[in-house]
């Protein structure tokens, strides 16, 4: 539908440091693999997204949520006519920045680095991963991926502003291309309905009370009970279930269409040159998203159970942070090695970021768990 405004090959801008080409993968297939590869990527199994580790063994962690956004990313580019494996690519990336304890966890060691004068946002985080803090080539810090892939992770969910002197080599104020502005959408679409999911098979939503706050859910309901009389409620819940997802995959897909053809654009050039965004859901696929995002809100997310945990993680947080800025020794020794070119609170932010759920709670139990208890 949309080859025209495809991310193609020709016209890369290349990477940090320049490579010879690889006899049979091209350039976003090699930054999928390095990403799959890393040592980032692993972790991605240890952290939460929504449900702490322990309730139960089938809901989503970060890992499995990044693997259904790159399901969704890939066949909305394939139905547009896009770039596939670009679109993999920043899917598998895109959360690679994420500390432990979700965005609990983000919003805490955003609070202790606004005492520095610094932040953390786990898309900048997710570029660090990539460009510095992982080391697995002897030529060269970081991963060295393409131009295009590192531009795609700090910019799918939220433009640069004008001035950003951090990043001036990624464009501030210039809209990423087309493929990476769908991956924010199918962002949404993957925790929108993986959250609805999981809460449901964890007792925190009925059937009834879904139909209620999401009319579309009710009217596939009423169908599937038609059509399946009898079958077990959580059957007919994945049969809605799966229907929501065609609604909101196909209302981004038609939204995206009629917006590039409302703009008049014709290349990937004029999408980077527009002042704004062409990615977007249909009036009635973004209704949709905004009342589900509204019940999982109200009813999941503020749940008590998971407020609680939410806030004993960000205590726990806290503590570990001032601990090892008082203590930076007690980094790993890969973390100790930075100690002198960068600030003590700038290690220990990495060194904490980096953390799976359980490692960040085994290190607080040695490190702080006789003080605790004391």
């Amino acid at each position: 539908m949309l080859d025209r405004l495809r991310l193609g090959p020709n016209g890369l801008r290349g990477r940090r440091y320049p490579e010879p080409s690889h006899p049979y993968r091209n350039d976003f297939q090699r930054d999928r693999d390095r990403i799959i590869h890393s040592r980032a990527f692993r972790r991605l199994e240890g952290k939460t997204q929504v449900f702490a580790a322990g309730r139960t063994d089938h809901v989503r962690n970060r890992l499995t949520h990044t693997i259904e956004v790159s399901q969704v990313a890939r066949t909305i580019a394939h139905a547009l006519g896009l770039n596939e494996e670009y679109t993999e690519t920043l899917a598998l990336a895109h959360d690679l920045g994420h500390p432990p304890f979700g965005h609990s966890g983000e919003k805490e060691l955003d609070r202790q680095m606004q005492r520095f004068g610094d932040s953390f946002e786990h898309n900048r985080h997710s570029l660090r991963i990539v460009d510095t803090l992982e080391e697995r080539y002897a030529r060269f810090s970081g991963l060295n991926l393409t131009f295009e892939v590192r531009e795609g992770i700090v910019k799918h969910s939220r433009e640069l502003p004008v001035g950003d002197l951090e990043l001036y080599d990624l464009f501030p104020g210039e809209r990423p291309a087309l493929e990476a502005q769908l991956l924010n959408f199918a962002d949404e679409i993957a925790y929108n309905s993986a959250d609805l999911d999981d809460a449901f098979a964890a007792g925190l939503l009925e059937m009834d009370e879904i139909a209620a706050a999401v009319p579309v859910f009710a009217d596939f309901a009423e169908q599937v009970k038609m059509q399946f009389p009898g079958s077990p409620t959580r059957i007919q819940f994945w049969e809605i279930h799966r229907q929501l997802m065609n609604s909101l995959i196909g209302g981004l897909i038609d939204g995206t269409v009629q917006a590039a053809e409302h703009a008049g654009v014709e290349n990937v050039a004029d999408v980077r040159a527009l002042d704004s965004r062409i990615a977007t859901f249909t009036p009635a696929a973004r209704e949709l998203s905004s009342q589900l995002k509204t019940l999982l809100i109200n009813r999941v997310y503020e749940n008590s159970d998971l407020v609680n945990d939410r806030s004993v993680a960000v205590v726990k947080v806290r503590e570990l942070f001032e601990f090892l800025l008082s203590h930076p020794d007690q980094v790993s020794a890969g973390y100790r090695e930075s100690l002198g070119h960068s600030p003590a609170y700038r290690v220990v932010c990495d060194y904490i970021a980096g953390m799976t759920d359980a490692f960040f709670l085994r290190t607080y139990e040695v490190l702080l768990g006789e003080t605790t208890r004391g």
